[in-house]
């Protein structure tokens, strides 16, 4: 038995949420649908301008992995997490926060100087989520930060995305993922971004190397990173660099390849008002399942009633409550 389910790396960020029109995203020139990455005086900038549109008025701490170990971590998994946060008021609260949901980190993670990251994510009347982020320290995530006793004693590591816009952080990925190979620990990694996979697709592929275990993505990412143009193509390029993969396709629910069969998760109806967090529910709800013993359809219907939850409130986390809740509905059946 390993101490934990889950060993995540990735970015750091506090969020806040606005609700904002086509018209603002136009108005502000800022790319719909995608993350994009921003300075702090940008940042500043379009928060001053949006004051009044608040979603949520409560910080959260987020960032992609983050997101999913914390998922995992309420729904029962034993989970740790890899980050940089800087010594001021967001950093401690991200570290408060982090505990508070169970989620094991470092010592010494807030020891560094400079700013935390923090990620402005705009939500217009179709659900759509678009992120601004100004990384901050998360920029230079590296090596320093891996725990390599906490690695070697998980059943799986998570890698997102995001991190090969860093050339620090996407050398820590492929080192983790070079850690967890070399200690028969299982590989995990989601392609987070449609934009990851337009700008930084070469950088994506030396974090996955020959192959990954488990990959994460969406229908817009699996079709982009394999240049296909149906999700049939998409299927058939990804069983070459992945054992085993996820593509979620919003309401219609999702397609999970287990090694030798593709199975078809059915979506669990609900009205979408953000999707921000979804694809980072999903794997943290099929990651805790798989680690638990579920099977892989078990797990995806899991995922997939995670996600629906989330989308159908502001915000990529759920209450604490409503895991067990969403445990209790999928598993009852």
């Amino acid at each position: 038995m390993r101490k934990y389910h889950i060993y995540g790396l990735g970015a750091a960020l506090v969020d806040t949420e606005v609700e904002v029109s086509d018209y603002d995203l136009q108005n502000y020139n800022i790319n719909k649908g995608v993350m994009t990455l921003v300075d702090e005086a940008r940042q500043h900038e379009l928060m001053v301008h949006l004051a009044d549109h608040l979603a949520a008025s409560r910080r959260t701490s987020g960032g992609s992995a983050a997101n999913t170990v914390i998922a995992a971590s309420y729904f029962g998994a034993n989970t740790f997490y890899s980050c940089k946060v800087a010594n001021d008021d967001n950093g401690q609260f991200y570290l408060n926060d982090m505990h508070t949901a169970g989620v094991e980190l470092a010592p010494g993670v807030d020891q560094n100087e400079g700013i935390t990251g923090k990620c402005l994510v705009m939500i217009t009347p179709d659900a759509e989520r678009t992120m601004n982020t100004f990384l901050g320290v998360s920029d230079t995530v590296s090596i320093k930060e891996l725990h390599q006793p906490a690695v070697q004693s998980s059943q799986y590591i998570y890698i997102e995305g995001y991190l090969a816009t860093s050339e620090t952080g996407r050398h820590a990925a492929i080192h983790l993922r070079n850690w967890a190979e070399a200690h028969n620990i299982k590989t995990s990694i989601s392609l987070s971004d449609p934009a990851m996979v337009e700008f930084f697709r070469d950088d994506l592929q030396s974090m996955i190397g020959d192959r990954v275990n488990l990959l994460f993505c969406n229908k817009a990412e699996a079709l982009a990173f394999t240049d296909s143009n149906t999700v049939g193509e998409a299927v058939e390029a990804l069983k070459s660099i992945a054992d085993e993969f996820a593509i979620t396709l919003g309401d219609k629910g999702a397609l999970v390849y287990d090694g030798q069969q593709c199975l078809e998760i059915a979506p669990c109806k609900v009205d979408a008002i953000d999707t921000n967090g979804a694809g980072d529910m999903f794997a943290g709800a099929f990651l805790y399942a798989i680690t638990y013993g579920y099977s892989r359809q078990q797990a995806g219907n899991l995922a997939s009633a995670a996600a629906a939850q989330v989308v159908s409130q502001f915000g990529p986390r759920l209450r604490p409550e409503q895991h067990g809740e969403i445990l209790t509905k999928v598993f009852a059946r």
